[in-house]
């Protein structure tokens, strides 16, 4: 048994230059665990929430020295000289000293680094990689695999200064593939697709998440663009590669309607539903994610019932939270769903809402924040839970990047 010694916390950088709260732990046996949490820029209404300092003084409000202090001022004590390998126990004692609904009086900056923290130090105490202990701690009884990849290749919404209505447009190489050859496949069409933006006079800087963040005047250039980078790529849309989005339309919901840049006039929810059906008619999508707001349920049960070839994913619907996502599955408004640690605020509810999404028989999409730190916890744990793909965003930026070397080193030792 190893229990928690010495519990500490600092105030980092994530990778828009904000402020995160990085978490130490060290362990009896001299093992220890060090943690970051990441932050959203398209933020649900439903997700935990990351306490800020407000101080206007630091970083225009925006830093977290709160959220380290009660760290290390509130959890801590509680926690010292408990066995780290309980870590249900541990999340309950965290969330109970919160007393919120979205942790808001600790911050899920302060819970979540920490929670994910002590799981790392207690899988290296037992000599076991940190998927493998992950799936102890889950009820995935499947044999190990590395996800499918979702690349975001092309950035828009918030993520890339609202250049585009779509947050994201997505490359997804077939399932049948290696993870290694997917992680190819995309790097191949991202370095095609920035060859065709030169070509076109066009810029090839990079938004929050790494994907090219070119204006266009309308979402579809942004896919015939995708499909033209394939083609010069060699690679065959609908066999090798198919399309996805996340429309995150919470960001450009205006009242009961929405506004894309396509018209001058606003779409109600059956006219957005309807161009939907028309992208899909063309593009075959195999990938919608928040096609409608966050409480738009009309949206969302017509679309999952219309389009039956793509999955229909919740993310700010569903926030990883078990209300959101039981009422998301009475009313038939998903077939996947997003699973972002840090919307909940502790590895064991995460890992309650994927118990309840496999049951359910949806697909489960572990996904970055645009606010990433270089941690790479989520690549075990989209292993050790099963998921059936990861969205790490494109493949550059070092923050991205880091998990999509992890899961290379995993799959490499899934081999042996």
């Amino acid at each position: 048994m190893a229990t928690i010694v010495h519990i500490s916390a600092r105030e980092i950088l994530n990778s828009k230059g904000n402020p995160a709260v990085e978490a130490t732990v060290i362990l009896s046996d001299g093992t220890n665990g060090s943690a970051s949490c990441p932050s959203g820029t398209s933020v649900g209404t439903y997700e935990a929430m990351d306490l800020k300092d407000h101080d206007e003084k630091r970083y225009k409000g925006g830093g977290v020295l709160k959220a380290v202090s009660n760290v290390q001022t509130i959890i801590a004590p509680k926690l010292i000289g408990v066995d780290a390998a309980e870590q249900s126990l541990i999340d309950k004692t965290m969330i109970a000293l919160d007393a919120t609904p979205n942790k808001s009086n600790l911050g899920a900056n302060a819970i979540l680094p920490l929670s994910i923290a002590i799981c790392k130090a207690e899988a290296k105490s037992l000599k076991t990689p940190l998927y493998q202990y992950i799936q102890r701690l889950s009820s995935n009884t499947s044999s190990l695999k590395v996800p499918a990849g979702l690349f975001n290749l092309i950035n828009g919404g918030k993520h890339a200064g609202s250049n585009i209505d779509f947050q994201e447009f997505l490359v997804i190489p077939a399932s049948s593939k290696p993870f290694s050859e997917a992680l190819r496949i995309a790097v191949t069409i991202q370095k095609a697709l920035g060859e065709i933006l030169t070509n076109n006079g066009l810029p090839t800087l990079v938004g929050d998440e790494g994907g090219f963040g070119p204006k266009f005047a309308k979402n579809t250039e942004a896919l015939d663009m995708l499909k033209e980078s394939a083609d010069r790529a060699d690679f065959r849309f609908g066999l090798d590669i198919f399309f996805g989005l996340d429309a995150a339309s919470s960001s450009f919901k205006t009242g009961n309607e929405y506004k894309l840049s396509d018209r001058n006039a606003l779409y109600s929810t059956d006219d957005l539903l309807s161009y939907f059906e028309q992208l899909n008619s063309i593009y075959h999508l195999l990938y919608i994610e928040d096609p409608f707001g966050e409480d738009d349920w009309k949206g969302w049960t017509s679309i999952t019932s219309l389009i039956q070839n793509a999955i229909i994913v919740g993310d700010d619907l569903t926030a990883t939270n078990p209300f959101r996502l039981q009422t998301s599955l009475q009313k038939k408004a998903i077939t996947g769903i997003i699973i972002k640690p840090n919307q909940i605020g502790t590895v064991m509810e995460t890992i309650a809402v994927v118990e309840m999404a496999r049951l359910a028989g949806i697909k489960i999409i572990v996904s970055h924040r645009s606010g990433e730190t270089n941690d790479d916890f989520i690549a075990d744990l989209a292993v050790g839970i099963g998921a059936d793909y990861v969205k790490f965003g494109a493949p550059v930026r070092g923050e991205r990047v880091a998990k999509y070397n992890r899961l290379l080193a995993i799959e490499q030792e899934l081999k042996q």
